[in-house]
């Protein structure tokens, strides 16, 4: 966000917060695509700024570096994913669903539904090209999403409950995985539907 450095109109200052978000907006979408294309290792500076139209001093000042840049696309990609899911896990609770079980569920399609649309994107993080500190932002994002889903199933806190819900979050992560390899919708449909199965049985 630009800080105002001036008494200017509230119309300039907000067209020139849009530019910003913009800028960097462009800067991730091309990232997205050149890192499809290249993976992390290969993809080119010279190549996301070319895509996004925009140039290497702005690509620094708004992300730091390929690194940075990598870490940025990932952190968005998962925000969006938990946005949808609390979206689709609201309306159900607006409609008047109030089982844990059922509103994980609406929550875990949502979640796979996003996926199976990002799945190149989602191949890049799970491949392995990956830039150092990857890994430890993958696992702190992944115990905010343990104590979450443990909030919606209203496990308990003792260890047979923590470790439930662990072992679910693990399925949800690995089945998103298998959705973004499947080769067809249909199998990754299957693939979907036998996560749901063995969330089920370890819920219950």
């Amino acid at each position: 966000m630009v800080r105002k450095t001036s008494q200017i109109a509230p119309a300039s200052g907000s067209w020139q917060w849009t530019r910003t978000a913009s800028t960097r907006r462009n800067i991730l979408d091309a990232a997205s695509s050149v890192f499809i294309e290249h993976g992390f290792t290969d993809a080119g500076i010279s190549d996301i700024v070319a895509r996004s139209g925009s140039s290497v001093g702005s690509l620094y000042h708004h992300f730091g570096g390929k690194t940075e840049l990598f870490l940025a696309l990932w952190d968005d990609y998962q925000n969006e994913h938990e946005r949808l899911v609390a979206a689709a896990v609201a309306k159900a609770r607006k409609n008047g669903e109030d089982d844990p079980l059922t509103l994980f569920n609406v929550g875990s399609r949502t979640y796979f539904d996003y996926t199976w649309k990002h799945r190149d994107l989602e191949r890049v993080f799970i491949e392995g090209d990956t830039p150092p500190g990857f890994e430890v932002l993958r696992r702190q994002r992944g115990r905010e999403w343990i104590r979450q889903n443990s909030v919606l199933l209203g496990t308990s806190e003792d260890t047979l409950g923590r470790l439930t819900v662990a072992v679910i979050t693990d399925i949800i992560t690995v089945a998103g995985h298998e959705v973004a390899l499947s080769a067809t919708k249909r199998e990754a449909d299957d693939v979907v539907n036998a996560a749901a199965v063995l969330v089920a049985r370890l819920a219950r």
